[in-house]
């Protein structure tokens, strides 16, 4: 086995760890971030979510499975950076195409292996998710450091122009069409309109820019709000085609970004979480049933929303509907004179569990109401 060249990690606050090249060779700055999933290492990878991000993975074991022409959830790698702690020499699966390394190394992404993950990801936990850089080229951690003070902040970072589709396309579907819905692409996942098009929706997705005369001359059943990267704050354009779909009472659903992006179009504001929430294993409790789903998240920011009292808002009554288990944080807003909701998980589950794939079958049951 060839050796690996040295590579270093250095977080915004002076913590150091050393390990060795993993995928390309280089530079990386971003926000270091932990997701505690342990599979679907190759959706977490294209998720236009992750975008700016340097993602520890908590499982030590990364790469057994190589990369698939089928899973990805984008066109290309979207993280920053890739930190792991043993990834796997070979790649074992009948699906496997190449090996994760060669993915990562193809697309540019400068990785770090061979770091204690617990220890880090421990650190993060304390400390909160911060700026870090990955070199394989830099081994000077005093001189790394200068250049992650150097480099952006998440907070206040517009970033869905950088991961929005450069035009409008279409997901036809599945068998009879039932609905139409206009999909607003803030970084979108390729399995969300998936998910609609089997439930007999045909989905047209939208790019970041596009005007609320846009929206509304799709003609759509419906308005649905991406997932996506960045500061909720900033997205002051989505807020707006958000209102303008609510102005004309159609049903609109948001998953995650999109659950931020409802928030502030009813009138919450957002902040932003000490470490956030990403993997695959996230208790939500939905308030109306009680029923606890486990869930899939990538989210670092929240809607300050009181969990325990409807909130009178321009749209009338919103409840908080779902809350994480973990900590409270909102994990999903109801709408109870518009037909609107949203939640701040990913029902898609791609990759993760199944337990919210019902989220499609209510947002169809919404559009069918309104007609």
């Amino acid at each position: 086995m060839t050796a690996r060249r040295p590579a270093l990690l250095v977080l915004e606050d002076g913590r150091t760890f050393r390990g060795s090249a993993f995928g390309a060779e280089g530079e990386t700055f971003g926000e270091a971030v932990f997701c505690t999933a342990m599979t679907g290492y190759q959706e977490t990878l294209t998720d236009p979510s992750y975008h700016r991000q340097v993602v520890v993975m908590t499982a030590p074991h990364i790469g057994n499975t190589g990369v698939n022409d089928e899973d990805p959830e984008s066109g290309r790698i979207w993280v920053s950076g890739y930190v792991v702690r043993d990834p796997s020499p070979v790649a074992s699966s009948w699906r496997a195409r190449r090996s994760l390394e060669d993915d990562l190394a193809e697309q540019g992404v400068v990785g770090i292996s061979g770091v204690d993950t617990r220890a880090l990801t421990r650190h993060l936990r304390d400390r909160g998710a911060m700026r870090v850089g990955v070199s394989s080229v830099e081994h000077d951690a005093a001189a790394l450091l200068q250049r992650v003070l150097d480099s952006p902040q998440m907070a206040g970072a517009d970033l869905t122009a950088e991961v929005t589709t450069g035009r409008p396309y279409v997901v036809p579907a599945e068998g009879e069409r039932r609905f139409t819905v206009a999909a607003l692409d803030l970084g979108i996942k390729a399995m969300t309109p998936r998910r609609m098009a089997q439930r007999g929706v045909e989905v047209h997705v939208l790019p970041a820019s596009t005007t609320p005369e846009q929206l509304l001359a799709v003609g759509a059943d419906g308005v649905f709000v991406s997932n996506g990267p960045g500061d909720p704050a900033t997205a002051d354009h989505a807020v707006t085609l958000v209102r303008a779909a609510l102005d004309r009472r159609l049903p609109v659903f948001g998953i995650c970004f999109g659950n931020q992006v409802l928030g502030r179009a009813l009138g919450f504001s957002t902040y932003k979480l000490k470490f956030g929430h990403r993997g695959i294993n996230q208790p939500v409790r939905d308030n109306a049933t009680g029923r606890v789903e486990i869930s899939a998240h990538n989210h670092g920011f929240a809607v300050d929303a009181p969990a325990d009292t409807a909130t009178q808002t321009p749209y009338g009554r919103v409840e908080v509907s779902h809350v994480c288990l973990n900590d409270g944080v909102v994990e999903g807003l109801a709408c109870r004179d518009v037909p609107a909701f949203s939640v701040q998980y990913h029902p898609e589950a791609a990759a993760g569990p199944h337990d919210s794939a019902y989220l499609f079958d209510r947002y169809c049951e919404l559009m069918e109401a309104g007609r």
